[in-house]
Formats: structure tokens, sequence, C-alpha cells
């Protein structure tokens, strides 16, 4: 039961985050650390998203806003002695892909667009002071860039207005600690992400034309720290149930280019905080096959009104995942669809609808090798 245990939880999210509140993307997973002896990872996965709604002014309808995307990440983990282990984790933990068709329905907010990917790199170490009780922690160097372009009749004069936020990296931490049960197969960890600063050399236009007198400015961001905890335990032979609860500080977070908010009064980006639920249950059919099925929840917030740039609210997901070993290799797959939380995307002060979301979905999919050595 305890190296069914240790990957459980993992094959079930082989797709991440996917598609969650805020910009998430993977969730930010530390889990390679508890794997046993010394392993190596690699995953893929693929979200293909399907974002429509109805413009405000048209009442036709918007197209597809979101673009599908596909993140790779992996991780290697070594035991230094019986008690100190080191893990090395690659990661794509935020990101954005939204891009608003231009045509004839679609006047609000056709042509705008919001494109960024933050990727991390994590070196983590974990103590193990006795079988049951360990920490761990270590540092997270992210590198994130993105362009934002605003259209539409929405926008008013700052219509064809263009931000470019050059790449930048930036230092984190993370820290936890973890309680284990080996004889049940029970674990309890929990995982404390620091906020990430970011200062990005930051290009501003209006319909082509550079609109800061200095040229460049620098505009500070700081992706969202984040508590992520993570449970699972036998609960009968060769059966896992397993879960976890992710909070993300996204009203932390904050677009703000010198030019842009002078003009508009405020910046470019509001969201709100977000925790979101996954439960599910494993099962070991042979020496060589496991499969589980799990649920993912996230609240929709009280204000239905949000930014273009993340034109959903909460989310419902279930997800399947199977996991094959041969001999020192593990193959696991996995599948999740997601139903997206209606909400209507609002510009303005004060805020106003310019376009109405509802029945939305994700398709992801993943695949992930995992080996010991």
């Amino acid at each position: 039961m305890k190296n069914f245990a240790t990957a459980a939880s993992l094959f079930a999210l082989t797709t991440g985050a996917a598609f969650a509140g805020g910009l998430d993307r993977s969730g930010q997973p530390v889990g390679i650390i508890f794997e046993q002896g010394n392993y190596g990872e690699l995953s893929f996965s693929s979200t293909t998203p399907t974002v429509s709604g109805a413009d405000l002014a048209t009442t036709g309808t918007t197209g597809n806003v979101a673009d599908s995307f596909i993140q790779a990440t992996g991780g290697v983990k070594f035991d230094v002695d019986e008690q100190l282990s080191i893990a090395l984790i690659f990661d794509t933990p935020f990101g954005s892909d939204i891009n608003y068709p231009v045509n004839a329905t679609s006047v609000l907010l056709g042509g705008t667009s919001a494109v960024a990917t933050a990727t991390s790199t994590s070196l983590v170490a974990r103590y193990k002071f006795n079988e049951n009780f360990s920490a761990h922690g270590g540092l997270r160097l992210q590198s994130a860039s993105g362009d934002i372009a605003l259209n539409g009749l929405a926008y008013g004069p700052l219509a064809g207005y263009n931000v470019s936020l050059g790449q930048d990296q930036a230092l984190g931490y993370l820290v936890g600690f973890a309680y284990e049960k080996p004889e049940i197969a029970l674990r309890i960890a929990l995982t404390y992400n620091s906020a990430i600063t970011h200062k990005f050399n930051t290009f501003e236009t209006l319909n082509g034309a550079p609109i800061n007198p200095a040229g460049f400015s620098t505009t500070e961001v700081e992706t969202p720290q984040s508590i992520n905890l993570d449970v699972q335990s036998g609960i009968a032979k060769d059966t896992l149930l397993f879960g976890s609860v992710r909070w993300a500080e996204w009203s932390a977070f904050r677009i703000d280019p010198a030019v842009f908010t002078g003009l508009a009064g405020g910046g470019l980006v509001d969201l709100e905080d977000t925790v979101t639920y996954t439960i599910g249950v494993g099962r070991k059919f042979s020496d060589q096959f496991s499969g589980s099925v799990s649920l993912t929840y996230e609240a929709e917030s009280d204000d239905d009104l949000v930014s273009p740039l993340a034109p959903t609210n909460g989310l419902f997901a279930v997800s399947l995942g199977g996991r094959y070993t041969m001999d020192n290799t593990v193959l696991s797959g996995g599948i999740r669809y997601s139903w997206l939380g209606d909400a209507f995307a609002e510009t303005g002060t004060p805020d106003t609808a310019r376009g109405e979301f509802t029945d939305n979905t994700a398709l992801s999919v993943g695949f992930k090798i995992g080996f010991n050595f």
C-alpha cells in the first residue's frame, strides 16, 4: 500500500490545475519530495477551453476567447541519507491565453487579448525527524513575461492600448511540514508558497504609438502567495482516499502600468481570492495497474462581474487517472473535464457588464513518465 499511496494522489492530478481561478495552471505541487528513493519524472499536458459569451451590445457571440495551451513539467529527487532528501522541480504555475476574436458580433471586446506565462524552478529539501514527522522548504526562481491588448468599443478612447511586460526573474520560497503514518498510508502535508514580486520593463503604446514620454517604465507585479493542504489515507485494502485544498491570494495580483493607470484611474486586472477543493479515490487493481477518480470544486465569488482577461467564475471538474508500473518505470495518464462558472466581463468605473459568459467548459489531458534509479 505504501508505494501505491505515494503516487496515487499524483497520477489523478496529472493534468494539474489546468484551468482554475485567477491565472492558476499547475497548483504548485511538491509531491515529488515524498517519492520513495531516487526518482525522476517528466509530464506533458494539454488543455482545450471553450469559453464564449454574448456581446451585450449586439447580443451576438464573442466567439471562443480562450486559446488552447500545452505545459511541460518535471523534476528529480535524491535521497542524501535516510533523513534528508533534495528535489529540483520545474513548473509552469501561472499563465493566460485569452484572445477575443474580431468579428461583426463582438464589437465591445473584439481584439482584446492577454498572453502571459510564468515558469519556475524550485530547489526543495525535506528532513525527516522520525517515521511520522518531516519538514520541507526551499527556494523558487520564477521567470515571467506578458502582453496585454485592449480593443473594442468598451474601452472608449483607450481602445488600441497595448502593454508589453518584458521577461523578469524573481526569487520566492516555500515552506511546509508533513505528518505520516505509513501503516495506513496516511499523509497530511501543508505547504506555504510565498508571493513573488516581479519588476517588469514596461512599454506602452496606443494604436501603435508610444505613450510614455520616458519610453520605458517599471511595473511591479506580485504573483500570489498560496497555501496547499494535501491529505491521503488508506481506507481499505488497496484503496486510497485523497484530497487537497488550495488557497491563492489573487486579490493582491495587480498590473498597473504607469501611463494606463493615470489615464484610466485604475489598473488592468482585478481578481478575487480563490479556494480550490479536490477529493478522490484511488484503487490498485493489480501489481501493475492502478486507477483513480476525483472531483474538483472552486466556489464562485459573490461578484459575477469579472475581468475580461479572466471571464469565468468558479468551476467543477471530474478527473480520471491511470497508472501502469513496469520494473522501475511508471507511466501515468489523466483526463479532466471542467465546467466553468458563468460570469459577466466588465470594464469601466463603475463596473459595466460588456459580455455574458455561460455554459463554458475545458478539456485537459496529461501524460507522465516516472522512473526510480
